[in-house]
C-alpha cells in the first residue's frame, strides 16, 4: 500500500507542473480598435487581446500594424509584449 502511494504522489508530482504551463504565442496583425478604457485591443483578425493594467497605449491606434505576444489564460489572450511594425 505505501507503495502504491508513494507511486501516485510521485506520479502527481512529476505531472502538476504540466497543467500549468500556458503556451505563449504571437500574431502580427492591424488593429482594428483600442478600448484603453477596457484595457484591450481588437486586431482585425477579429479577435480581443487583454492588456495588463500598466499597459502603454500611447502610439497605437486603429490602422496600426503589431506584433502582439500573448497567453491564453482563462480562454483570453493576454498581452505579454506589443511591437509596433515600421
Amino acid at each position: 500500500m505505501r507503495f502504491f502511494v508513494a507511486t501516485l504522489l510521485a506520479t502527481a508530482s512529476l505531472l502538476a507542473p504540466v497543467a500549468g504551463f500556458a503556451e505563449s504565442a504571437d500574431v502580427e496583425s492591424t488593429i482594428k480598435k483600442v478600448d484603453a478604457k477596457n484595457f484591450s485591443i481588437t486586431l482585425d483578425d477579429g479577435k480581443n487581446y487583454q492588456a495588463p493594467e500598466d499597459f502603454d497605449f500611447s502610439g497605437l491606434k486603429a490602422g496600426v500594424k503589431v506584433v502582439v505576444f500573448y497567453t491564453e489564460v482563462d480562454g483570453k489572450r493576454v498581452i505579454n509584449d506589443l511591437d509596433i511594425v515600421q
